[in-house]
Formats: C-alpha cells, structure tokens, sequence
C-alpha cells in the first residue's frame, strides 16, 4: 500500500512539473511570436530559443532559423535550419529556407557522385520524420493481417490469391517502414552533422594547431564529424570527400 502511494505522488508531482514546463512554455511562446510579429527578431530568438533548450521541435527550430536569417547570421540560420530538417525531414519549407540560407554562405561544396539507388533511399527515408514512418508500419502491418485473414477464409480461390498476395506485399512494406522509422531514429540519436561557426576555420592535417593547413571553411558550412574522440579537435569530412581535422570551438553539433 505505501508502495502504490509512493508512486502516486511521484507520478503527481511529474504530472504537475510537465504542466507547469507546458505553461511556461507556452507563456514564452506568445511573448516570442509577438516580438517576431513586430520584427524584433534579436528579441524573438531569445525567447524561442529558452524554448528549445527545454524541448526540441521542429516548429521552433525553424522559426529560430527564422530570426537568424532576418538577422543576417547565416551561420546559425543554418544550424537551426538544419536541426528542423531532421526533426520534420519531410516539411518543404524547411527545405526551402535552408537551402536559401546555404546559398548565401561562402563555401560551395560540391557532392561527390553516389549511386541512383543510395540517392533514392536517402530521399525515401527523408519522406516522414521516425513518428510518422512507425505509425505507417503499424497500419501497414495491420493491412497484412487483414490480407492474411481474407486468405484464411475466404471461399473463392481468386479472394485468397488476392488476400496472400496482399499479405506479402504488406509485410514487405511493413519492414521497409520499420528500416525507414529506424534509420531516422538513429539519424536523431546519434547526430554526426555539424556546422561551422567561426567566420573562418582552418582544416588541418593533424589535430594540432602546428599542423598545416589543408583547406579553409568558413561559418555555415555543414561538416561530417569523422572522429569526436579527442577534447578539443574532431576530425571531419565534407560532401565532396575532403577530411581534416578542426578546433571543436569553430563548430557546433547539429
């Protein structure tokens, strides 16, 4: 019996610590969304990113990437930018406003050439957020029972040809979402992107400030983090296959 009250309370008590983060959350909210609305955008970035600090969304992360871009610090436009794209991997405005705030960084980094197929699963994968792929598993996996049901009885041949066929192709389907609903998943855990915030950052061949100078990136380039062992630098690749090694101050983790 104290057991069941002991839990209880603690279950009451994070009841009420949740509701009262929703309210603050929701006061600073409003004040943000006023100031942005009246064009304060220093004063919006403030209070939206108390916010974020307390929850990640993707809503606020954009509008973060918002302020910033207003506020003409590429850089962090693209970072917030780049952090809602992974929370709503699939919301175009995202895309199209980070796409707008690369362009007007300095460092044009060209892909390397990857196959159609490699290309193809990433877009597929980018379709939906994590959420949204394990709901469409679910319903998929639903749709295979009831495909399997239609085959076990129904009568005429043609209905169980069609309801094992069906079966089949929903289960395939099912693990495809759960594939995609996975790799988004790990995509949010284990977050190996990152930008550049310094105005310039050297790359250097060894992770020493004596190391030469391979190449020079500058604020909102977006930087693969290859090897996050040591205290202070990291080494990193770009899109088109260059690595070196930069002072982890010059960046920061998507």
């Amino acid at each position: 019996m104290k057991r069941l009250i002991f839990l209880f309370l603690i279950f009451s008590i994070n009841s009420r610590l949740v509701m009262a983060d929703s309210a603050v959350s929701d006061s600073l909210k409003t004040v943000a969304d006023s100031a942005y609305a009246q064009e304060n955008f220093e004063k919006a970035a403030k209070y939206y990113l108390r916010i974020a600090r307390m929850g990640e969304s993707a809503a606020v992360c954009y509008n973060l990437g918002n302020c910033y871009y207003r506020l003409d610090d590429m850089a962090r436009a693209v970072l917030w930018y780049e952090r809602a794209s992974i929370l709503s991997p699939g919301d175009e405005d995202i895309r199209f406003n980070l796409d707008m705030a690369r362009s007007k960084t300095i460092d044009r980094v060209i892909p390397r050439h990857e196959f159609f197929f490699v290309t193809w699963y990433r877009s597929m994968i980018n379709w939906m957020s994590a959420d949204s792929w394990a709901r469409l598993s679910i319903a998929l996996f639903l749709l295979s029972l009831a495909s399997l049901a239609l085959y076990i009885y129904a009568r005429r041949m043609g209905l169980r040809k069609a309801g094992f066929t069906l079966a089949v192709v929903f289960l395939l389907m099912t693990l495809v979402g759960n594939l995609c609903a996975w790799s988004q998943s790990l995509r949010l855990s284990q977050r190996d992107g990152a930008i550049v915030m310094a105005s310039s950052a050297a790359v250097k061949s060894t992770p020493s400030a004596s190391g030469s100078d391979l190449f020079v990136l500058h604020e909102g380039t977006r930087v693969v983090i290859r090897d996050n062992s040591l205290s202070d630098w990291a080494e990193v690749e770009l899109a088109d296959g260059k690595q070196g090694w930069i002072e982890k101050r010059q960046i920061e983790i998507i």
